[in-house]
């Protein structure tokens, strides 16, 4: 039985060090992180491997739930992915886990107040912009990866795997960017 970590944080110039703390402080003898959005499982490939060697009797352990998600119906798939396996998803803040049945109505209501805070966060967003054109102000979203870079390194021969690791991004993010690019130069206009 072991007990694995999961961190998670949605931009490259987020931290991850203060998760991975909590989780190793809490027993977690395997910490795997990534940064990468929660909306989906797109591009999270460090929980896809979390999820592929699960054992019998295993535990996943997030400091927070919005770290596995914020869609209600991907958390509970997950959640129904590890029972599958005879599994265990705990939650420390609020400790929470699925070894009973109250963990599973309280991970559920849980699951459903991630997904609305995520759905605040985007109107206000949202009204942010409007409210910054209206004055003017807006410039539109700042770039965080250095776009010209990953297309070097991709024309230098490194594979997308190797990029996001040279970057500190995602698979997902390289594969945008050379999708992208290559439409540009098929159609420049």
């Amino acid at each position: 039985m072991s007990r694995i970590g999961y961190a998670r944080v949605s931009t490259i110039d987020q931290d991850l060090d203060t998760q991975i703390a909590k989780l190793k402080a809490e027993g977690c003898g395997i910490v795997r992180s990534e940064k990468v959005s929660g909306g989906s499982r797109d591009g999270r490939t460090e929980l896809a491997t979390v999820l592929d060697f699960l054992r019998p009797g295993d535990e996943v352990v997030v400091t927070r739930l919005d770290r596995l998600g914020r869609d209600t119906r991907d958390v509970l798939n997950l959640i129904y992915e590890c029972e599958q396996r005879e599994a265990f998803v705990t939650i420390l803040d609020p400790h929470v886990s699925t070894r009973g049945e109250m963990g599973h109505i309280v991970l559920t209501v849980l699951g459903m107040v991630a997904q609305m805070e995520r759905r605040f966060i985007r109107e206000r967003q949202r009204d942010g912009i409007e409210q910054a054109k209206r004055s003017g102000v807006y410039k539109g979203g700042q770039q965080r990866l250095d776009r010209q870079r990953v297309v070097q390194l991709h024309n230098d021969g490194l594979k997308p795997t190797e990029i996001a690791k040279a970057i500190g991004c995602s698979r997902m993010q390289v594969y945008r960017i050379l999708d992208s690019n290559s439409k540009l130069q098929r159609d420049p206009t």
